[in-house]
């Protein structure tokens, strides 16, 4: 269906509406205004495209034939109370009775906001029952009512709003620009009844009636009841006209209708825009992009460097491992099994994966790889620095498309900093779990290697005790520090190593006191039994503060948490919504107060429910 803008010219009849659609042209034309009430005589219609004359027919206005709608927007601010708000309420229920039963009819009020509203409806009693229930307010926000009105008409039909005021926009809402351009855009005719206004009030609700087809009526309180009945008798009175779509396509055609009453003989014009009749399917509007063409040129950037990167990786390829650093992998159990029987320290087809593993190695080098393969090792993970960081930035990268294709590129963004995030969390998390298991079994573990120093075993056959029959991750540590003892590292320097890789303070102590009695002498035995009877109270007393610090702990995180998750849940189903705090000023500055007292909250209900042991 193609809709037309409507032409009101000021002669005595006028082309309201027209619409097309499968191969035939509707014309609501508006007769109400010949003089003297006379009857046209619709015999003598006449229809010109262009010139020239059509095979048309017309008739009264039928339910069903044509869709019709009407929103009413009553002002309801204190400056209608008494006499002119009841006028005002007895008038909109005489438009009721009067319009024709299948003219769909809306109800508005405002005053300082838009206050209520009911969606157009052919059960006039129900909208009866609504006027009689309006109250009044301060306030008195014509454009925002207008706006609205034009919304609540929808985008079916002959549409038209109906406006009762008595006095000026007092600002804070819509400009009247925007009035303006919701009802020419929508193509819907707004019609505005002036209750006693000033000539300069007048002027501007005029901007907007011009702007739209319609017209200024102006009134007094007790005419507004025939005010109201000569608009819904114009409805009444209307005039369907009907005739075949032209057969060429054109832009712009000047329909012009003529036709007898009386003696004289009455006719409007108007440009109007009318589908062909063997126009076929018609295109499909597609919704708004979400990516600008600024994101798509960049995402076709990216994924040109990405595709030249992998190119690159693979006429690099690997470089794999050393001989010695094969050997050494085999002895501590740590080269993996191919598909096809080969260990991964064996020479071996170059894959893209190796190629890039290689490619990161060139770039991940010194004190960072250390600290980094230490936490790895620590989290008991079995992979390198270059390995975990070609991982964390896949998952950085793939978080960041989900975001695209979800909401374009505010979410992208958001989702790419989670992405970066999350991967770092987690291997923090599982470290930290890590620690307080191997800390839980640290006690234990002393106990058992107690127990075979006084059977008389040495520290290493002690050791090798808790490998066979203690528990992860103890033994996985332990184990690593027997396979380096036989390679000929200290024991004292491999047991460091664990403290280390675990950042374990209390194991540290351990290790400290293994080297004074190494060095001043002593019954090892009793003094790990010592060392464990401590370090089994402690890991008691954290425990216990553990538990009663919990309710504090989930406060911090559940209220540090919320708003995100709230902000990521209006970006991802009302982006409109949360795009005012990153792309407004204030909203941009609201968003960063918001981000730092948040930081700030969640750093001092940490700092009190974290309880040093």
């Amino acid at each position: 269906m193609l809709l037309a803008t409507p032409a009101h010219a000021s002669d005595e009849i006028n082309i309201d509406h027209v619409e097309s659609a499968n191969g035939k042209v509707s014309v609501l034309l508006a007769v109400d205004k010949l003089p003297g009430g006379a009857a046209p005589d619709l015999e003598s219609l006449v229809v010109t495209v262009d010139g020239d004359v059509v095979d048309a027919s017309a008739k009264t206005v039928e339910a069903g034939e044509i869709e019709r709608t009407t929103v009413l927007a009553l002002d309801t601010s204190r400056s209608m109370r008494g006499a002119p708000i009841e006028d005002a309420k007895a008038a909109a229920k005489a438009f009721l009775d009067a319009a024709p039963d299948d003219v769909k009819i809306g109800l508005l009020t405002f005053s300082g906001t838009v206050q209520g509203t009911i969606e157009p409806t052919t059960d006039h009693a129900t909208l009866a029952n609504a006027i009689d229930d309006i109250e009044l307010t301060l306030g008195t926000r014509v454009y925002d009512a207008v706006v609205n009105a034009v919304d609540l008409a929808g985008t079916d039909g002959a549409r038209n709003v109906l406006v009762l005021s008595d006095g000026m926009d007092q600002g804070g809402g819509a400009p009247i620009e925007d009035a303006m351009a919701a009802a020419t855009d929508q193509k819907v005719v707004v019609d505005v009844v002036s209750l006693d206004q000033r000539p300069a009030n007048r002027a501007l609700l005029s901007k907007i009636s011009d702007a739209s087809g319609g017209s200024v009526i102006d009134a007094e309180p007790e005419a507004l009841k025939g005010v109201f009945t000569a608009q819904a008798d114009a409805l009444a009175s209307q005039v369907l006209v009907t005739f075949p779509a032209p057969q060429k396509s054109v832009p712009e055609v000047n329909l012009g209708v003529r036709l007898t009453a009386g003696n004289s003989t009455y006719d409007d014009s108007a440009l109007v825009t009318i589908a062909v009749a063997d126009a076929g399917p018609q295109p499909v509007t597609h919704a708004k992009s979400k990516v600008g063409k600024n994101a798509m040129l960049l995402g076709a950037l990216a994924l040109g460097l990405g595709l030249a990167v992998v190119l690159g990786i693979v006429m690099m390829g690997a470089k794999g491992q050393s001989e010695a650093q094969r050997r050494v992998s085999a002895y501590l159990g740590e080269a993996k099994t191919g598909a096809k029987g080969k260990r991964s320290g064996e020479p071996a087809p170059t894959s893209i994966k190796e190629s890039a593993v290689a490619l990161t190695e060139n770039f991940v080098k010194g004190d960072f790889e250390q600290r980094l393969n230490k936490r790895l090792a620590g989290a008991g993970l079995s992979l390198t620095a270059a390995e975990w960081l070609l991982i964390h930035a896949g998952v950085a990268a793939a978080a960041g498309l989900v975001g695209l294709i979800l909401g374009g590129g505010a979410v992208m963004v958001v989702f790419l900093i989670l992405g970066a995030v999350v991967p770092y969390l987690y291997l923090k998390r599982r470290h930290s779990k890590r620690l307080a298991a191997f800390n839980g079994q640290l006690a234990e573990t002393l106990t058992l290697m107690a127990g075979g120093l006084s059977a008389g075993l040495s520290m290493p056959q002690a050791i090798d005790t808790v490998v066979r029959e203690g528990q992860e991750p103890m033994v996985g540590e332990l184990r690593r520090v027997l396979i380096e003892q036989r390679l000929g590292v200290e024991i004292e320097e491999a047991l460091d190593g664990v403290a280390e890789r675990m950042e374990s303070e209390d194991f540290s102590w351990v290790v400290m006191a293994i080297r004074i009695q190494r060095e001043v002498g002593g019954n090892l035995a009793e003094l790990l039994t010592t060392v464990a009877t401590t370090l089994r109270e402690r890991e008691y007393l954290r425990r216990q503060v553990q538990v009663l610090s919990a309710e504090g702990r989930i406060s911090a995180w559940v209220l540090g948490a919320l708003p995100i998750v709230v902000f990521l849940y209006l970006l991802l189903i009302r982006p409109d919504t949360a795009r005012v705090m990153y792309t407004e000023p204030l909203g941009i500055m609201m968003s960063l107060a918001a981000c730092v007292l948040l930081a700030l909250g969640f750093t001092v209900m940490s700092k009190l429910v974290k309880v040093e042991v």
